[in-house]
């Protein structure tokens, strides 16, 4: 069972950090919109996200395409979990009917804000659970060496991306994700899982690492100048994983007056992800419980394994060797 409808109540609409506003409908509303949409010509397709069926509508080609690239598909005949609809319209628009974890997306032209909501209607319904299974989202990278990694977590633009993909150009690293993983708080390991099957990357990274650039010739841009990437194609598969162990921690900032790297303990760390909303533009509830639950979470999460804080205000390649220095990669 999912959390009672009194969690709801005082949620009705709110300010997402990506730029969009969330709205908790009801679910007449829901059923009513679907209904609406049903009688449309819609794209279906069905992915699994760390166990989670996501089944996804969508009158766009473009997104259908990128989605089946994205993530792994599901077998039709699997009943979703969730659902997401992402449609077009003459406005922005996004609705979250939480008792069947369905999200209504109109008039959206960005596909990263699709699958991050995608995401984070995955992070939604684990949350309603996390008392048995204790798994949690993070919207973060995580490079894997030796089945142990580097968690990097940071706002927007403080340079995730960049160093996450710096990192990978040592040929002992391996991928798992660059953008969100799954963690379960298991009772003497910290257990981290991929979500994405493929990553959706800026088309500029190969002038931060030019490294890349001959091997993201070719690839097929949207309109925001992103694409979904086959990392397999990107680094070889045998570097990609898709489970690892946390080892160490790192929180990214841009501040010109902290130093460029220094160990922070885990109240330090928690302040931090406060300060700075989970690092998570995506979240489609932000209840006192649900709220609650992040924070434990991460004061949990930091206990764990050593916390330290990069400031990115260098060059790429200054903090990228700072980096490496904490995961074991300097010459």
């Amino acid at each position: 069972m999912g959390v009672p409808p009194s969690v709801y109540k005082p949620i009705s609409r709110f300010y997402c950090m990506a730029g969009y506003t969330v709205e908790i409908i009801s679910t007449k509303l829901k059923n009513d919109l679907m209904a609406k949409f049903y009688s449309s010509q819609l794209f279906e397709r069905k992915a699994v996200i760390h166990g989670t069926c996501v089944k996804f509508f969508t009158d766009s080609h473009e997104f259908k395409d990128m989605w089946e690239d994205n993530f792994d598909l599901m077998p039709d005949w699997i009943r979703p979990h969730a659902r997401l609809f992402a449609l077009k319209g003459k406005k922005l628009r996004v609705r979250y009917e939480p008792l069947s974890k369905t999200v209504i997306i109109e008039g959206c032209s960005y596909y990263g804000w699709v699958k991050s909501i995608a995401l984070a209607l995955v992070a939604d319904f684990m949350e309603d659970f996390t008392s048995e299974h204790r798994r949690y989202s993070v919207h973060g990278s995580f490079i894997d060496h030796k089945g142990r990694g580097t968690a990097i977590i940071g706002p927007s633009g403080s340079g995730k991306t960049t160093l996450t993909y710096g990192l990978l150009l040592d040929k002992h690293s391996n991928f798992l994700t660059d953008d969100w993983f799954f963690v379960r708080l298991a009772e003497s390991d910290t257990l981290v899982y991929s979500s994405e099957k493929n990553s959706y990357i800026r088309g500029d990274l190969g002038h931060s690492w030019p490294q890349y650039k001959e091997r993201l010739k070719g690839i097929k841009k949207d309109g925001q100048d992103r694409s979904i990437v086959d990392v397999r194609r990107l680094l070889g598969a045998d570097r990609i994983r898709t489970e690892s162990e946390l080892a160490v921690t790192v929180l990214l900032t841009r501040d010109k007056s902290l130093p460029p790297l220094q160990k922070i303990n885990e109240k330090e760390a928690l302040a931090f992800m406060l300060k700075n909303d989970f690092c998570n533009p995506h979240q489609l509830i932000r209840s006192n419980i649900r709220m609650n639950q992040r924070k434990e979470f991460f004061k949990e999460l930091f206990t764990r394994a050593p916390v330290y804080l990069l400031n990115t205000t260098e060059t790429p390649q200054q903090s990228l060797d700072r980096l490496k220095k904490l995961t074991g990669q300097s010459d």
